[in-house]
């Protein structure tokens, strides 16, 4: 709020007017010599205005620490109760816990991963360790098979005649063969106990991942892309082809 106050000159020329204003109601005649030294007057004796503030100093004191008390109350937070720190180290630790049992999780996986791929391979290493000794050994056991072949199918059924009737030289010949033959098949039996077995694909339909095809030929009687000869078989090791066979394919298209 503001005050007004009127100074003392102020009252002067109030009084000051209305003995002039009696002056001239008296005296008419006079109205122009008395008109400008009241104006001067008047002028001269202007009422000063003043504004002050009817807010005191005290008052403004009181209120500036109010002011300050509630900015700092603003500031200030209340101090957690020890219901809702227990409750945040709880759910701290049940973080850490599970992220502890994920790792535990994941290393275990990893673990028994890492044991059946370690017994794979060993496996696999107990299964081929014989892989370069198995190619060398298929050399002989070729040769086993063409000592066979030479021998004529005539020849050996000579067996069947009467002893009067064979001569010495083909019981030597039948001889030989069967001898060759039991010590064939005794051979491929122990190699088939270490996992390298022989397989013929006569008449069998070409697969490139086991037969190798030397060449290839039409033939009307046969059907396509079917094996018709064998010229070397193949060997396998334990399932895995150790060396394709060498065939001959029907191509009729």
């Amino acid at each position: 709020m503001l005050r007004q106050t009127v100074s003392a000159p102020s009252r002067a020329l109030r009084s000051t007017a209305r003995l002039g204003t009696q002056r001239s109601i008296a005296r008419p005649h006079q109205l122009h010599h008395s008109q400008t030294p009241l104006i001067t007057s008047a002028r001269t004796l202007a009422p000063r205005i003043r504004w002050y503030s009817s807010e005191t100093e005290a008052s403004k004191d009181k209120n500036a620490p109010e002011s300050s008390q509630n900015g700092e109350e603003a500031g200030k937070t209340e101090p957690e109760s020890p219901e809702v720190a227990l409750k945040k180290q709880l759910e701290a630790k049940d973080a850490e816990i599970r992220d502890l049992k994920d790792r535990y999780l994941r290393s275990v996986a990893d673990f028994r991963n890492l044991q059946d791929r370690t017994q794979r391979d060993m496996k696999q290493a107990r299964d081929f360790a014989i892989q370069s000794f198995a190619k060398d050994l298929v050399d002989s056991v070729d040769n086993f098979d063409r000592a066979l072949t030479m021998v004529p199918e005539e020849k050996l059924k000579a067996k069947e005649a009467s002893e009067e009737q064979q001569s010495e030289h083909l019981k030597d010949l039948v001889n030989l063969y069967e001898g060759l033959k039991m010590t064939e098949t005794i051979l491929l039996q122990t190699l088939k106990k270490h996992g390298l077995e022989r397989f013929d694909p006569d008449g069998e339909v070409f697969n490139p991942n086991e037969h190798e095809a030397t060449f290839m030929t039409p033939m009307p009687d046969k059907e396509h892309n079917t094996v018709f000869h064998v010229q070397q078989k193949g060997f396998k090791l334990n399932g895995r082809v150790l060396r394709p066979a060498k065939v001959g394919v029907v191509k009729n298209k």
